[in-house]
């Protein structure tokens, strides 16, 4: 059986934020919802990582649509779902949010080379204003010397 590659992008957090760390979590899954995610019924763009009690990290406001061909079993699609990660991690970002104000989101949901569902979370800052300036003015030239480098092959 050949599996499709699903790579679901935060293309927003990019430019909103400002990465400090990167981890790789898994999500826990209820019903339906990774066969959703495998036919890419999934976003992640407004999502974002909370503690709850007990230190445990889930993720909220990500979507993943219905299954299609589920019958009245069916999962909600804007459910909180449970982040896996080592106690030490755990423990770190818990640390990093309660002291710096900082904030965790999700950048990226896949599906690894043996089925499982992915989430890629960054540590980060968000950018001020200014920064998102630098961040448009960057990417403008950017395009225009890839332009010109286009012009001149």
């Amino acid at each position: 059986m050949k599996q499709n590659k699903i790579n679901i992008l935060n293309r927003k957090a990019k430019f909103e934020y400002e990465f400090i760390d990167k981890y790789t979590a898994g999500i826990k899954l209820v019903g339906t919802e990774i066969k959703a995610i495998r036919e890419g019924k999934a976003g992640i763009a407004e999502s974002f990582c909370e503690f709850h009690n007990g230190g445990e990290l889930f993720v909220i406001n990500m979507n993943i649509e219905e299954y299609s061909h589920a019958t009245y079993f069916n999962h909600n699609p804007k459910s909180e779902r449970k982040l896996l990660l080592n106690k030490t991690e755990l423990k770190k970002l818990e640390k990093e949010v309660k002291n710096s104000g900082l904030t965790i989101i999700p950048t990226r949901l896949f599906v690894n080379d043996r089925g499982l569902a992915k989430l890629d979370i960054a540590l980060a800052r968000g950018k001020k204003l200014y920064d998102k300036r630098e961040s448009i003015k960057d990417r403008d030239n950017k395009r225009s010397l890839d332009r010109i480098k286009k012009d001149f092959r």
